[in-house]
């Protein structure tokens, strides 16, 4: 019968633990290097944080981003900035927001729409004020936050709160590593990253969970094996699964990535990242992590079953 291709041998035994101090300069290397690119870079907000006017244009030939920029500026709107989005025929020109109500925002699109010319499809014009960008911004960072207290009341009542403090910092880990990248890249941080953020967690603690379990139930299956061996041995069974998801869920973002189109190049990018981080911080952050806490290893037995009494 076919099982299907087994990409790790059933008798791997990588020495993970081993390894911890290797993953945690890595994972500390990331750590500072985005605290560093924050107080430098910081983060290139899209408008929804930001506030003001964007303007997706198509062209019906490849722009001239030079000459557009030099029409756009000419009509004194403020810092305008412009840049080529998607294919060589389309723009997106970011305006700040104007003096007035919503007449004066509307007035300006339409000098930009002018200025263009006949010719130009513009698929999405979106204009916000910096009250609202101010407000979204605030509650995206209430949402990571209360997506990761959700995370570790969950871990917490299915193992002990040990486990869940593990599992939160490999959380940390992802979320702040990926922000480090869009600082270093330049790519716009708007919702749609905040909605990859809360997906990288999601999927990190799934991968997490899965060996967490395979830990206690092996802390059941071997009362007297030191934990580093025990942990690697965990990390071992479960990592042809890890391998599987993780190579698929990395698949299928790249072809979103690839083909999906500028609308959502920035999400998949973001899950790109996060599938990669999640599955170093799952097996290399999370469980030596946990060799640390303590945990208590006659809290995982399985009950003892009642025999009856031998005959004499």
């Amino acid at each position: 019968m076919f099982r299907g291709i087994i990409w790790i041998p059933p008798d791997t035994r990588f020495p993970f633990i081993r390894l911890r101090f290797y993953f945690f300069a890595i994972s500390g290397f990331l750590m500072l290097a985005t605290v560093a690119l924050m107080a430098t870079r910081g983060l290139n907000y899209g408008i929804d944080f930001t506030g003001g006017i964007m303007i997706e244009a198509r062209f019906a030939e490849p722009v001239d981003v030079a000459a557009t920029r030099a029409k756009v500026d000419s009509l004194n709107l403020g810092g305008t900035e412009i840049q080529g989005f998607g294919g060589p025929n389309e723009v997106l020109i970011r305006l700040p927001r104007q003096e007035g109500d919503e007449k004066a925002q509307s007035a300006a699109v339409e000098k930009v729409k002018t200025a263009l010319g006949p010719g130009v499809e513009y698929r999405r014009v979106e204009t916000v004020g910096p009250k609202v960008g101010a407000e979204l911004l605030r509650e995206s960072i209430i949402a990571v936050i209360v997506s990761l207290g959700g995370i570790l009341i969950y871990i917490w009542f299915r193992f002990e709160w040990k486990w869940g403090a593990a599992a939160i910092a490999a959380l940390f880990h992802d979320v702040i590593s990926t922000v480090g990248v869009f600082s270093l890249s330049g790519l716009e941080f708007n919702l749609s990253t905040v909605a990859a953020l809360l997906t990288i967690a999601g999927y990190s603690i799934n991968d997490t969970v899965v060996i967490l379990d395979r830990v206690r139930e092996n802390l059941r299956k071997f009362k007297t094996m030191p934990l580093p061996e025990l942990f690697d041995r965990s990390i071992n069974e479960t990592l042809s699964r890890t391998i599987n998801t993780s190579g698929t869920v990395f698949l299928t973002v790249l072809a979103l990535f690839a083909f999906g189109g500028p609308v959502i190049r920035d999400f998949s990018f973001a899950l790109l990242w996060g599938v990669i981080v999640g599955s170093f911080s799952t097996i290399c952050v999370a469980l030596p992590m946990l060799l640390y806490m303590n945990i208590d290893r006659g809290a995982h037995d399985a009950p003892a079953k009642e025999t009856a009494p031998k005959a004499p």
